[in-house]
C-alpha cells in the first residue's frame, strides 16, 4: 500500500515546489518593475529594516544570491560580516559584579582595614550577595589594599585621628628677656588640643623647678575643665625638666602620659607648628623687656591666635567661631571691611561692618 502512495506524494511535493518557484519568479519580476518606477536606484535601508532582511537571508542560506535585488549579494555578505562583530562574544564563568558591589568592597575596606572574609560577613549582613572570596581579593588587590586584615597598632596618623578630641600635645618654649637683672632666658609650658587647636598657655619662668611645672599643670586640667573640656591623653617629649611632678599631675587626673620617639619632633607636629608660628610671627619681633611684657604678649598672640587668625588645618576657620554675617554675597564693597590691629600693627586681622 505504501508503495502506491510514495509516488503520488512525490508528484504533490514537486508540484507544491515548482508553485513556490513560480510565485517567488512573479514576485521579483514585480519587484523589478516597482524598482524601474523610483528615480533613484539607490535604496538606503534602515537599521531595523537591514537587521529583518538578514534575519530571512540567513534562513534561506547561499541560494539566496539567486534572490536578493535590493542590494547586491556582495553588500549582503558585508552586512552579515559586520554583524557578527557587533555581537558581544558569550562570556563563560560567573558573571560579573555590579560596580555598587565593587564600589561597598573597596569602601569598607578602605575605612575599616578588613581582610576579604569579614568585608563578605558585612555583605551579608547588609541583605547584599557578596561575590566568591577570590573576587573579592582580586577587587582589594586591583585597588592597591591588601586582602588581609590590618594588624598591628596602626599608623600614627590613624592613632591621632582616634584620640583627637582628647589628645593633647605639650612642649616648652622660651624667650630671651631685659630684666633689671640683665638678660634672662625666660620659659612658657604651652599646651595644644589636637582637634581643635585650643591653645593654653602658663605664665612665664626663668626657673624651671618642680614645683612650677606641677603648678602650671595643675593650672592646665582646672582651665580646660572650666570651659568643657576634656583631656585623656597628653603627650610630651623626653625632656628630663617633665620629670618634676608633670607626668603624675596628668596620672591624678585620670589622664594619660605619651612620650614622643628620640630626636622626633613630627610625633608632637601640632605644638611644634604652634611654638613656630607664635615665634616668627610674635616673640622675633619684640625686644622683651621683663616677666610682664612676656606674658602680654604670649596672651595677645593667643588671643589672635584663637579669635582671628584662619587655620589650614581648620578648613581656613577660627577657633572660636563668630556669627557670620547676616547675609553674605559674591562682593563686598571695600568701605565694609574694616582692620583691627594688635600689637602695634603687627598682627592683623580683617572683618566686615554692618552696611
Amino acid at each position: 500500500m505504501s508503495r502506491l502512495f510514495q509516488p503520488l506524494l512525490f508528484v504533490l511535493a514537486k508540484c507544491t515546489r515548482n508553485q513556490l518557484i513560480r510565485q517567488i519568479e512573479f514576485l521579483k519580476a514585480e519587484n523589478e518593475i516597482l524598482r524601474s518606477r523610483i528615480p533613484k536606484k539607490a535604496i538606503y535601508l534602515k537599521v531595523d529594516e537591514r537587521k529583518r532582511l538578514l534575519e530571512l537571508g540567513k534562513a534561506i542560506g547561499p541560494s539566496l544570491r539567486t534572490l536578493i535585488t535590493i542590494v547586491s549579494y556582495t553588500s549582503y555578505l558585508r552586512w552579515l560580516n559586520a554583524s557578527k562583530k557587533e555581537e558581544p562574544p558569550k562570556k563563560m564563568g560567573r558573571p560579573k559584579i555590579t560596580e555598587d558591589v565593587r564600589e561597598l568592597v573597596l569602601k569598607l575596606a578602605g575605612e575599616t582595614g578588613w581582610g576579604y572574609t569579614r568585608i563578605i560577613g558585612e555583605l551579608k549582613k547588609l541583605g547584599v550577595k557578596p561575590p566568591s572570596k577570590a573576587t573579592v581579593q582580586n577587587i582589594l588587590r586591583a585597588a592597591e589594599l591588601e586582602p588581609g586584615p590590618k594588624r598591628g597598632p596602626g599608623t600614627w596618623e590613624e592613632f591621632l585621628k582616634m584620640h583627637a578630641a582628647t589628645l593633647w600635645q605639650a612642649d616648652f618654649f622660651s624667650k630671651r628677656v631685659v630684666t633689671r637683672f640683665g638678660i634672662r632666658q625666660m620659659f612658657v609650658l604651652a599646651f595644644i588640643n589636637v582637634a581643635t587647636r585650643r591653645v593654653i598657655v602658663s605664665p612665664c619662668t626663668r626657673k624651671l623647678g618642680g614645683d612650677w611645672v606641677q603648678r602650671q599643670t595643675e593650672s592646665f586640667f582646672e582651665q580646660i575643665a572650666a570651659e568643657g573640656l576634656k583631656a585623656d591623653l597628653v603627650m610630651r617629649d623626653n625632656d628630663n625638666v617633665y620629670a618634676n611632678g608633670f607626668d603624675q599631675v596628668v596620672k591624678d587626673h585620670g589622664a594619660g602620659v605619651r612620650l614622643t620617639a628620640i630626636r622626633a619632633p613630627n610625633e608632637n607636629a601640632y605644638i611644634e607648628r604652634f611654638v613656630q608660628s607664635i615665634k616668627s610671627e610674635c616673640l622675633d619681633h619684640f625686644l622683651v623687656f621683663g616677666e610682664g611684657h612676656f606674658d602680654f604678649l604670649c596672651r595677645e598672640f593667643v588671643d589672635y591666635y584663637h579669635a582671628d587668625r584662619p587655620h589650614q588645618g581648620l578648613d581656613n576657620r577660627l577657633i572660636i567661631q563668630r556669627p557670620p554675617p547676616e547675609e553674605t554675597a559674591p562682593t563686598v564693597p571695600v568701605g565694609q571691611i574694616e582692620c583691627r590691629n594688635r600689637l602695634g600693627g603687627l598682627l592683623k586681622s580683617y572683618y566686615r561692618v554692618a552696611a
